[in-house]
């Protein structure tokens, strides 16, 4: 029976920091866009890049 005294006010202590963790990161912007990062790795961008353009001649 003693150790729900110690047990209940460490679980409440908990509860209330990962409260705190959850509306820190929803405050921040974290949970913003779910979707798009998931999508982003299915479009298909096998292209390669364009190479860079050769600098121009510089005139004197």
């Amino acid at each position: 029976m003693e150790a729900l005294y110690l047990l209940i006010p460490l679980s409440v202590v908990v509860v209330f920091i990962a409260l705190w963790v959850y509306f820190t990161a929803s405050d921040s912007g974290q949970f913003d866009d779910l979707v798009g990062p998931g999508l982003r790795v299915l479009q298909d961008d096998d292209t390669p890049p364009e190479a860079p353009a050769p600098p121009a001649p510089q005139r004197e």
